[in-house]
């Protein structure tokens, strides 16, 4: 592997570090955290979809404070007014003839902004954010204003299907289902959140500032991306096939988000393990995303996937073992958690016909048998 020069590495290591020290309060937000990494190295913006309570704000607001960036925050509703987010009219300068917006503290100087539930926001709202994300320029009257947005970051509950929203979703060229925290992590959030209610959690220090991540942008037209063209192709035609359609803008600035991963990862040549970042890339809806996962998982086959998915399995499994102690004969929830488990049991037969890794085949094994001696214990309960 060809390492990156000295300067460049710098540059690397910032990243990670910004990305590693991101991640540190939150519990399962793994996915969250790496698509807006992406889409800061990009210079994109990031949609996270999920219900409220799922750590959408605070990550954005963390994100802000690593970067030492201005941050503008707002929650949109279809009664919001442009000037809430644009700032109000100078009516001293109104009195002269003049029309000029107080700009100070609104979203025209922020460099990262996020916005909740942002397709709530009306029609004079949406296009004034359409030419902000594709331009970085604000059209406020007949005067043309260029802004210096970094990143936005949106927020809502769901994907729109208003044919006029389209082309503003399509601007959030990075998108991750914040899913609620999984059971096998509760505990760990509940450890984590008191953490943070009871103020043992430190203000975030910048580890990075705006000039330092310019830097590190200008750095992804360095990575080599000639390894992955092929496999790239490909992948994009496999979508197709299966339904998940990508916009020609879509396809190409999908190059950037890999050139990022591949950064993310230490290196300036992509490897075909950095076309896991078309996760962040190809959904649009929500089953998309496990489509699209699916379709990698079986045409990337990386061991480190595998490897994750198995041990999320086995807390899983090992969650539903105590619950099944407390259960009584005939529950019948024990006949979904027995289906459940049939289920993930195939999955891990699949995984074992689909990788040589001798790690992840030793790791699929022990899974199988703690499946069975589950699905046993379950099977004596029913009486079967």
């Amino acid at each position: 592997m060809i390492t990156p020069e000295r300067g460049a590495s710098g540059l690397i290591e910032k990243i990670q570090t910004f990305y590693k020290v991101l991640q540190e309060p939150f519990v399962a937000r793994e996915d969250e955290i790496k698509a807006l990494t992406l889409a800061l190295v990009a210079r994109e913006h990031v949609i996270l979809i999920g219900e409220p309570g799922t750590a959408k704000s605070a990550i954005a607001r963390r994100t802000a404070e690593l970067i030492n960036a201005n941050f503008f925050k707002y929650l949109l509703t279809k009664y919001t007014e442009p000037s809430e987010l644009f700032g109000p009219l100078d009516l001293n300068a109104l009195k002269e003839g003049k029309y000029v917006r107080i700009t100070k503290g609104k979203m025209p100087e922020a460099e990262i902004v996020f916005l909740d539930e942002v397709f709530n926001a009306n029609s004079a709202i949406l296009n004034a954010l359409l030419s902000i994300m594709q331009e970085r320029i604000w059209y406020d009257g007949y005067t043309e204003i260029r802004v210096p947005l970094w990143t936005l970051i949106g927020a809502t509950n769901r994907v729109p299907e208003e044919p006029e929203l389209e082309a503003v979703y399509d601007r959030f060229l990075v998108r991750q289902y914040a899913k609620p925290v999984p059971e096998n992590k509760w505990s760990e959030l509940l450890d984590a959140g008191w953490r943070i209610e009871s103020g043992q959690i430190p203000p975030a220090e910048p580890v990075l500032d705006m000039d330092t991540l310019a830097q590190i942008h200008k750095l992804i037209f360095r990575v080599d991306l000639s390894p992955i063209k092929s496999k790239l192709l490909r992948l994009y035609a496999i979508f197709e096939e299966r339904g998940i359609h990508l916009t020609d803008r879509r396809k190409t600035k999908a190059l950037k988000v890999i050139a990022a991963h591949a950064l993310l990862e230490g290196r300036i040549i992509a490897q075909e393990k950095d076309l896991v970042a078309l996760k962040y890339v190809a959904p649009r809806d929500i089953e998309d995303f496990e489509k699209v996962n699916i379709i990698l998982s079986e045409e990337l086959k990386m061991p480190e996937r595998f490897i994750k998915e198995l041990n999320d399995i086995r807390a899983n499994v090992r969650e539903t073992y105590h619950l099944v102690d407390t259960m009584r004969s005939y529950d019948p929830r024990l006949v979904d958690l027995f289906r459940s488990l049939k289920i993930a049991k195939s999955r891990i037969v699949n995984i074992l016909k689909e990788t040589d890794n001798q790690s992840v085949k030793a790791l699929a094994e022990k899974t199988l048998e703690e499946i069975d001696k589950l699905l046993e214990k379950i099977s004596y309960k029913l009486g079967m």
